[in-house]
């Protein structure tokens, strides 16, 4: 397996910290894992110095220092407005080239032997140009973890999300439930989980209680 992808039901679910956390289990087994975030809004900074915050985030827990051509492979598309990733191709009048971040992927697994790649929102996403991030993430072909909400509506949104996936002939590892908000969970966010699992034929990798401040 040469990566996976970390996609999540809704933008806010929590992906980064899965991912963060995955990146820090693999590195510390002893795998040379790196983060790669293909298409990233809400950025700071400007131009080269444009700093992507899920990907920094991802560094940082790895206690990973990158190059700055490396940097660029691992965050290809980076945008300031915090939107939609088509809102905001249309806005920087930059197109996104779903080849050239499968070279960008190609390029750092010449260095590292893994990569945890993180999506922007959910898999419909729209990218622009009448793509979605279905596109990125079939062009990759990685396995996928979808990371869900707990809470009442996850039913439909996660099991659409893996119909929407494996209609594109993709492998889903499985599903890591995270309470990105404050509050306990009930008995309905346990059964929820749960349902998720035996409806969605997948299984449940996590679930992760409310513990701070959620990313992605």
């Amino acid at each position: 397996m040469k990566g996976v992808f970390v996609t999540g039901t809704d933008t806010g679910v929590g992906k980064t910290v899965v991912a963060a956390g995955l990146l820090l289990a693999w590195r510390e087994a002893g795998i040379n894992a790196a983060p790669m975030k293909p298409v990233q809004t809400g950025c700071t900074g400007r131009g080269k110095a444009m700093r992507a915050p899920d990907l920094d985030l991802c560094l940082r827990v790895a206690g990973l220092e990158v190059t700055g051509r490396e940097y660029e492979w691992m965050a290809p598309y980076r945008f300031r407005p915090a939107c939609s990733p088509h809102l905001a191709v249309t806005r920087a009048r930059r197109g996104i080239c779903v080849p050239d971040i499968r070279k960008a992927a190609g390029m750092l697994l010449r260095q590292y032997d893994r990569l945890v790649v993180e999506g922007a929102g959910g898999v419909m996403a729209p990218i622009g140009g009448g793509r979605t991030m279905l596109d990125i993430m079939q062009a990759l072909g990685y396995p996928v973890v979808v990371v869900a909400r707990p809470g009442l509506g996850t039913l439909n949104h996660t099991l659409l999300t893996l119909e929407a996936v494996r209609r594109r002939g993709l492998r889903v590892l499985g599903i890591v439930v995270n309470q990105s908000v404050p509050g306990r969970m009930g008995w309905i966010e346990k059964d929820n989980a749960r349902a998720i699992g035996e409806l969605g034929k997948v299984p449940i990798l996590a679930v992760v209680p409310y513990g701070g401040r959620e990313s992605g």
